[in-house]
């Protein structure tokens, strides 16, 4: 087997461990299918846009949940907006743990928002972690002259 099959074979069971492990789901196959050869960046460039969007959500959540008195209105609508987003990009295990977030919302449950943040926290970077190892893979199979395979 030659490097660049190699590196293919490596992409393609790689892909599909985030499958089974339930870190992605139908969804990032959607969103793969949109890219061409006239946006060949579009996954990445979407996926980067919920990085940062991510990433202020978290932050602002976290310094709501630290007043004394919590606007858990605010807090559903940040929860509201990352679940979506995470949503949309195919990022099962964010999307499954703000479910939980927005129940302890509702409840007005700051014990229960604390730990869902801490939990959807540890989420969001192992999906950022293993997204930036795919991309990574991606990037290798190309500069060895090799073409992404279709999952």
């Amino acid at each position: 087997m030659d490097a660049v099959t190699q590196l293919q074979r490596q992409l393609v069971d790689y892909t599909n461990s985030l499958f089974h492990e339930g870190f992605l789901d139908e969804q990032f196959n959607q969103l793969q299918q949109l890219q061409d050869e006239s946006n060949p960046d579009f996954v990445v460039e979407v996926v980067s846009l919920f990085f940062q969007d991510s990433e202020r959500l978290l932050n602002e959540l976290a310094k709501i949940l630290e007043q004394q008195n919590i606007d858990f209105k605010k807090v559903d609508a940040h929860v509201h907006q990352l679940k979506g987003s995470s949503s949309s990009i195919g990022a099962q295990r964010v999307q499954r743990v703000c479910i939980a977030f927005r129940n302890s919302c509702e409840e007005k449950n700051i014990e229960g928002c604390q730990k869902c943040l801490q939990h959807v926290k540890h989420e969001y970077t192992l999906v950022k972690n293993k997204l930036e190892t795919l991309f990574k893979l991606e990037q290798q199979v190309l500069a060895s002259g090799g073409t992404i395979p279709m999952y």
